[in-house]
């Protein structure tokens, strides 16, 4: 991992190519969302296809012998670096349970509508103010779409 990529720096802003063949850069992928960026061996590694297995999993709800380790980096919005994994076998990667803590403490900064309970979003919602709600009305294809 380069020394320069630590928690609170802005992670570099990559430009890959996206399964549409379209060049996209991670900023433009991430938008106003948390991110989760793991930086790993491939589908080939058993611990590696596990983890992404687990990761496709959390999306759904909101190898021993290389010595390479994989690094998972949880990025806040605008490509900052809120939390950094590095490990080695099992021990260093995060658990699901830990990266769903980190994306809440992230949702918690950047989302105004995270406690709904607060005395000023239930006097908009009561007036039928409902533009302060991520994404109230649409639905996952609009939300989507928006982002192409």
């Amino acid at each position: 991992m380069r020394a320069d990529i630590v928690a609170g720096a802005v992670f570099p802003d990559y430009e890959l190519t996206d399964h549409a063949g379209r060049r996209r850069t991670l900023s433009e992928l991430q938008g106003p969302d948390p991110m989760i960026l793991v930086l790993s061996r491939g589908g080939y590694c058993p611990k590696d296809l596990r983890q992404a297995e687990g990761l496709v999993h959390l999306y759904r709800e909101m190898s021993e012998h290389n010595p390479m380790i994989p690094h998972v980096i949880v990025l806040e919005p605008g490509l900052v670096v809120f939390k950094i994994y590095n490990g080695y076998w099992f021990f260093g990667r995060p658990t699901l349970e830990e990266l769903r803590q980190d994306l809440r403490v992230v949702l918690r900064k950047c989302r105004p509508d995270w406690d709904i309970t607060t005395p000023e979003l239930k006097a908009d919602w009561a007036k039928g103010e409902h533009g302060r709600f991520y994404p109230y009305g649409k639905t996952y294809g609009q939300v989507f779409r928006e982002q192409e």
